[in-house]
């Protein structure tokens, strides 16, 4: 069994597109490698700022042979089809005629003796190579070839010996380079134990888990060191890691005139301008120092380095507390007139429009939540997006919100208002805080609900991978806010009030679009561009929002078929009391009574799809007492008398459970009938009136869901 190492040796892949382009050579390698038959155990692959490496283990030195018989066209085909076939044949193929069932044809015998590997990968490298993508590539020298970054060196070994090849201008070696700073020399490898050791030895780390522990190690040690913490970043950590083969990790100082600026500027400082990690006091305060991870070692112990840092920090963070002390010198409500001259979407206006939409939007949400203060309702709408006109936040804008709290809080506003400010864009992904606080609740769902309605009204939707104004967040954030919340909303109608802002408005490109969908409709005539926009756009939005939450609860193992069974009723659009009856539902399936009930219920449908189709007619009528002729059929019609009648009182109550009871109650009737009963008999009025009574098993099941949708 023999070994394959391949490096690409190339100048610094943006640490972003690292992971994936190793994930991406490996399957690409591999998948060349098992269509040419090249069978191997164990592939790994590594990645660093400057090169690509895998490694195969377990290759045979030679192709296995193969032995195949191919069946080529009829014997009496056309002579072009006959000498084509021919041709496709390797040399040596024995041809020969055959009889089958389907008439005379040629089968061909072939005998493909292995090649050599080392020549076989010779030829399938490169090809591997050429068929590897990059989010964003670049052409060099003369060259028509593109790769993210130009290629310095190629290695390539088949069991100690080298794999010929050329490709983007280089041709392979048996050599590598060791770190660009600090060990710059020619390392001759023979395979990859050899080639780990010579590359650590000269100052690369080859494994990014391996770096990835180290820098975390030394940062906690420096903090540990000083009393302090390091603020935990695996986004930073990750990136800093595919920055540096050989990590070097430094502390510097703040100093302390920056300290008074609020902390999430500080971090957003250090983390996105500079990479450095933040670390924080017993009080879990942001302190005066900070983590840097350099990719060399300095003859100083790295004091320039650090010093070199500690007055880019100082200058970054010198303008970070200028902004600061300007922004506060203008109060928010001044800001909020500057949002008339700022647009939040070229056919939906400005950012001034848009506050006073959901100024209107939140004062209705409001209605349904207990001990809501309107009035500061209407003024954290108002202000929510007043900080977009900061300097702070046009220098940092995902400080959005926060900034606007900090600087409420300056011009003495209630502090629920200025929480508002700052959660109303929350939650931004599946692990951030929703907000709690019924003012912050408002803002939040009204912002979102206006940019869903405003956008989908003007077909600005997502389209496969594609989300450009983040349109599946907010979904999501507002089925999240609504359940972890417990709130009861009527979102179809807040979706109608929504649209009445935009159009109140005199929104000219949803009035067009709405127009245009009602001349789909055959209503060119109607200018109820509220009508239209219920017909069409809201239940769309409705669809748009129940899928979002069907993929979360799906993740948390609810069974996305009962959703479907609860959604497909038609008239659920409260996520709260959706989510109550998929429960009740999901463990009502889960019991003996679920499962024997959902074999009636599709017993009984399929009987009537398959005799109202043959009949041409609907079985939905009422029941004559007067052919009731066995008890069970007597049973089983009072017993779905009095369940459609409590299963009714039941729902509407919205005690799901109770309904799930009264379901299981009707399992015993519903078995006797079946067991008793033949509904297809000759007596016509008797059959019609027991197909009634399937019939009334499947309204009564289906008023509690539709259990069609059930799967297993």
């Amino acid at each position: 069994m023999a070994e394959f190492l391949l490096e690409l040796l190339s100048e610094e892949i943006p640490a972003r597109m690292q992971e994936q382009a190793a994930s991406n050579l490996k399957n690409k390698v591999t998948s060349f490698l098992k269509r040419a038959g090249v069978e191997f155990c164990a592939a790994k692959v590594f990645v660093t700022p400057r090169r690509l490496t895998l490694v195969l283990d377990g290759l045979l030195g030679v192709q296995p042979d193969i032995s195949e018989e191919r069946r080529g066209p009829r014997s009496n085909a056309p002579k072009k089809a006959i000498a084509g076939f021919k041709r496709s044949l390797p040399e040596g193929a024995v041809i020969q005629e055959r009889e089958t069932e389907k008439g005379s044809f040629l089968f061909a015998s072939v005998n493909i003796h292995g090649r050599e590997t080392l020549d076989v990968l010779s030829e399938i490298i490169p090809d591997a190579l050429n068929d590897m993508s990059w989010p964003k590539s670049m052409r060099w020298a003369k060259f028509d070839f593109r790769w993210v970054r130009p290629i310095q060196s190629i290695l390539a070994l088949f069991n100690g010996e080298v794999v010929i090849f050329s490709w983007s201008g280089v041709t392979t070696l048996d050599s590598t380079a060791g770190h660009r700073f600090l060990a710059p020399r020619e390392l001759k490898v023979s395979n990859f134990t050899d080639y780990r050791k010579k590359l650590f030895e000269s100052k690369v780390m080859l494994d990014a888990n391996e770096r990835r522990a180290h820098i975390w190690f030394e940062a906690e040690k420096l903090a540990n060191a000083e009393g302090l913490t390091i603020r935990e970043d695996p986004q930073l950590l990750e990136e800093v890691t595919g920055l540096v083969e050989w990590p070097v990790v430094y502390m510097g100082s703040i100093e302390d005139a920056f300290m008074d600026v609020p902390p999430e500027v500080l971090i957003t400082t250090m983390r996105s301008h500079q990479k450095y990690f933040c670390c924080l006091d017993s009080s879990l305060d942001v302190a005066n120092r900070f983590i840097m991870v350099a990719n060399t070692e300095t003859k100083d112990n790295g004091n320039k380095v650090i010093r070199g840092n500690e007055r880019v920090l100082k200058a970054r963070l010198s303008d970070a507390k200028f902004f600061w002390d300007q922004d506060r010198k203008i109060s928010l409500l001044r800001r909020a007139n500057e949002l008339k001259t700022r647009i939040f979407h070229a056919q939906l206006g400005t950012l001034e429009q848009k506050a006073t939409r959901v100024k209107v939007l939140a004062a209705a949400i409001a209605t349904y939540l207990e001990n809501v203060d309107k009035d500061k309702v209407s003024l954290a709408a108002e202000l929510a997006k007043a900080d977009l006109s900061s300097e702070m936040v046009g220098e940092f804008p995902e400080l959005q919100g926060v900034m606007g709290r900090y600087y409420a809080i300056h011009d003495g506003l209630p502090l629920e208002v200025s929480d508002a400010i700052a959660e109303h864009y929350s939650p931004l992904g599946p692990n951030d805080k929703c907000p709690t606080k019924p003012i912050s609740i408002c803002i939040s769902i009204a912002d979102k609900i206006d940019s869903l309605v405003g956008l989908f009204s003007i077909n600005e939707k997502p389209s496969g991978s594609k989300d450009p104004f983040a349109l599946r967040r907010a979904a999501l954030g507002i089925v999240r806010v609504l359940l972890e919340n417990g709130i009861r909303l009527n979102l179809k109608n807040l979706f109608g009030v929504s649209i009445d802002t935009y159009l109140s408005q005199e929104n000219a490109a949803i009035e067009e679009s709405l127009a245009r969908i009602g001349q789909k409709l055959n209503k060119s005539s109607s200018r109820d561009f509220r009508v239209l926009f219920e017909k069409t756009t809201s239940p769309e939005l409705l669809d748009f929002l129940i899928d979002r939450m069907k993929a979360q609860l799906k993740e948390k193992g609810v069974r996305y078929d009962a959703i479907d069974a609860i959604f497909a009723l038609g008239y659920e659009d409260d996520p709260v009391r959706l989510i109550a009856r998929v429960d009740a539902l999901s463990e009502f399936l889960a019991s003996e009574d679920g499962e024997n009930l959902l074999i009636a219920y599709r017993r009984a449908a399929n009987i009537l799809k398959i005799e109202e189709k043959k009949d041409g007619c609907q079985y939905n009528g009422e029941v004559d007492l007067n052919y009731l002729e066995q008890n069970q059929e007597r049973t089983l019609n009072v017993g779905l008398t009095k369940a459609n009648i409590a299963i009714a009182k039941a729902v509407h109550e919205e005690d799901f459970v109770r309904a799930m009871r009264v379901l299981a109650e009707l399992r015993e009737p519903i078995d006797a009938f079946f067991d008793k009963v033949t509904v297809n008999v000759d007596d016509r009025f008797q059959r019609v009136n027991r197909l009634k009574l399937l019939n009334g098993i499947r309204v009564a099941l289906e008023e509690v869901a539709d259990f069609s949708k059930i799967q297993g």
